[in-house]
């Protein structure tokens, strides 16, 4: 399905230098804040208190959230779990207060505000338990990676393995530097955002060098980035239909979804943005720079040039 088709192809690769150029220096800043500012890690990976509580009717976690953050506490996460009276509230960890005394503390400003509310749990999450989340999230974006370098290398050929681990790490870096350059929380929820981001992003990647191949098949006389150019532009309305619903979700789960979903929306608007354009300007221009050519791709016999609707297109020669 189409919503348009382009008819003449725009000449993306022309401007490649200038795209990556742009792409170089926003992945150099974003290295720069993370390296500069560091990210605004949650309680999960810090450590901190985490406190169950239950009212007598409906919590209102807005006012919740309204009522801990006058403690001192403005990103403190506040949610439903189980049922809408039963709320639950991560404290991060406090200089010269233990977690009893937190816990204390915030019970009685929740006391303050409503007097039905009741405490129903209290743990305290240690910065062992963070340590071993921050390692764990590594190793799961590590062998995201491979698996990808994997996959491409045995569905294309290696170049392009490379090119697409590249763009797709330019994409995380890119992510983790917006959350640093504005101290957003980063929390597990972000790290399972840029881990779809991560999947997402191949996606698109294997739907263009895809065509790449197929074009390499079909129109003999064009160089690589005549085949480059072509392919990006034929995929140009397939690619705003998908990611296009898909930001339609995401953005309704952004404004509509509460503090809880916040964040992980907010990763997925970035990455779903920098997807597209990495997978279409910096995966394919690093291809080609690389040196990608229709013998790498094209093992079988060629087919000679034509319209893709012409069914004399696919003669072989």
């Amino acid at each position: 399905m189409e919503f348009f088709r382009i008819h003449k192809t725009i000449p993306f690769m022309r401007h490649a230098l200038v795209l990556n150029a742009i792409s170089v220096i926003t992945f150099l800043l974003a290295v720069f804040f993370l390296l500069h500012r560091g990210l605004h890690l949650s309680v999960e990976f810090t450590g901190g208190t985490v406190m169950e509580v239950a009212y007598s009717q409906s919590a209102d976690v807005a006012k919740v959230r309204d009522v801990v953050g006058k403690l001192g506490y403005p990103d403190v996460q506040v949610q439903n779990f189980g049922t809408s009276r039963d709320v639950q509230i991560r404290l991060p960890a406090s200089k010269g207060m233990s977690s009893a005394q937190q816990s204390a503390q915030v019970l009685e400003a929740l006391k303050a505000d409503d007097a039905s509310v009741v405490l129903r749990g209290n743990e305290f999450v240690g910065p062992q338990v963070g340590e071993e989340l921050t390692t764990n999230g590594l190793k799961a974006l590590g062998m995201v990676v491979v698996g990808i370098m994997i996959y491409l290398a045995f569905r294309f050929e290696w170049k392009y393995a490379l090119s697409t681990v590249l763009a797709n790490l330019h994409d995380v870096v890119i992510i983790l530097g917006f959350f640093a350059f504005f101290q957003w929380e980063f929390s597990l929820a972000v790290l399972a955002a840029v881990l779809a981001v991560l999947g997402y992003s191949v996606n698109e990647s294997v739907v263009i060098f895809d065509r790449i191949r197929e074009n390499f098949r079909r129109y003999r006389k064009m160089d690589t980035q005549e085949i480059i150019d072509n392919a990006i532009t034929s995929t140009i309305s397939r690619t705003i239909i998908t990611h296009g619903s898909t930001q339609l979700v995401v953005l309704s789960m952004f404004f509509f979804g509460g503090p809880t979903l916040h964040y992980f929306a907010l990763a997925l608007t970035i990455g779903i943005c920098f997807g597209i354009y990495s997978s279409a300007f910096v995966a394919a221009a690093i291809a080609m720079w690389l040196g990608v050519k229709r013998e790498d791709l094209v093992k079988g016999p060629v087919k000679r040039d034509g319209d893709p609707d012409d069914p004399n297109a696919g003669a072989v020669v």
